[in-house]
């Protein structure tokens, strides 16, 4: 077994924002305005902004710039991604908030009951669903929502009905409640409203908690690999088909955002019949002369269907 490798301290100094300029100088970057370089740096970390110099590197190991490349170019995609990041936010808001009504509409429905989250029998895993449970008591007892406060104080039963607390859940939350329903014939009641299946919607929604976690949490998502990446519909909407980039499971490619922006193109066209979003994304990549490979895009993806 190989022994595990000594720490030693950390060695670099902190830089000023002047040294910063200097240092990103001396590795070849072009700034042809040393004050307002300085400006940004005060506000966005060096090391934030580094992650938006790798793709203009020509040598990794000493960080050497490609001839020509300017601090334009590295702060021009570091605004791309700030702006890419609020875009992708506001369609992930209109997705959670028509899952949210669906499956509250369709588990209230189909079982009869204004409280299906208080039957365990609904749910598949115990112990996921005690968790999901305690952690909505918990958001219910901290809300100050007027409607929150109305429904626990008149009603006896432990928790408002489903319609109403399902408005506190955040992403993240309503994908470990849809996920965790027993019944396939209920999760497909809530998926068909999309013409997806369960397991496509399923995979869509946990994949999409962690996208919005990072853009949340103002994380780079330009050029980003996911770990956890959504499944492929084998059967769907042809013209979603056709826009998917299908590759085999071992493609770096899938670890990218295209897929994942397709389905969002595709459920924003869904759920909000006549909006811009896409449009938006498009002028937002053309504006920005965003190079759409590193990002999973395939050569040919603004003639496929969902994006025309």
């Amino acid at each position: 077994m190989t022994p595990p490798r000594q720490k030693v301290p950390y060695p670099k100094p902190a830089t000023t924002f002047s040294g910063q300029v200097r240092k990103m100088r001396s590795r070849g970057l072009v700034v042809t305005d040393i004050e307002e370089a300085e400006f940004y740096l005060a506000q966005i970390n060096y090391y934030r902004l580094a992650a938006y110099c790798l793709p203009f590197e020509q040598d990794h190991a000493s960080h050497t710039f490609t001839p020509g490349t300017s601090f334009s170019d590295v702060l021009n995609l570091y605004v791309f991604d700030r702006e890419f990041r609020l875009l992708l936010l506001d369609a992930i808001e209109r997705i959670e908030v028509s899952v949210r009504t669906q499956m509250a509409y369709h588990l209230s429905h189909n079982h009869g009951t204004a409280h299906p989250h208080l039957k365990p029998d609904l749910f598949h895993d115990p112990l996921a669903y005690g968790h999901s449970i305690s952690r909505l008591a918990s958001e219910v007892r901290s809300s100050k929502e007027e409607f929150i406060r109305h429904l626990t104080t008149k009603y006896q039963e432990l928790l408002p009905p489903i319609w109403a607390v399902v408005e506190l859940m955040t992403m993240g939350q309503l994908s470990k409640w849809f996920s965790n329903i027993r019944r396939r014939k209920d999760r497909q009641a809530i998926s068909q409203i999309y013409h997806l299946d369960e397991q496509v919607m399923t995979s869509f929604c946990e994949h999409l908690a962690l996208v919005r976690n990072h853009a949340a949490h103002h994380s780079r998502l330009w050029n980003r690999d996911f770990t956890k990446t959504m499944k492929l519909p084998r059967s769907a909407p042809p013209s979603l088909l056709a826009s998917l980039a299908m590759l085999p499971d071992t493609d770096r490619r899938l670890r990218k955002l295209y897929n994942t922006l397709t389905t969002i193109t595709y459920l924003m066209d869904t759920i909000a019949p006549g909006n811009n979003w896409k449009m938006r994304l498009k002028h937002m990549l053309a504006t920005h002369n965003i190079d759409t490979s590193r990002m999973g895009f395939p050569t040919d993806w603004s003639t496929r269907p969902v994006w025309v």
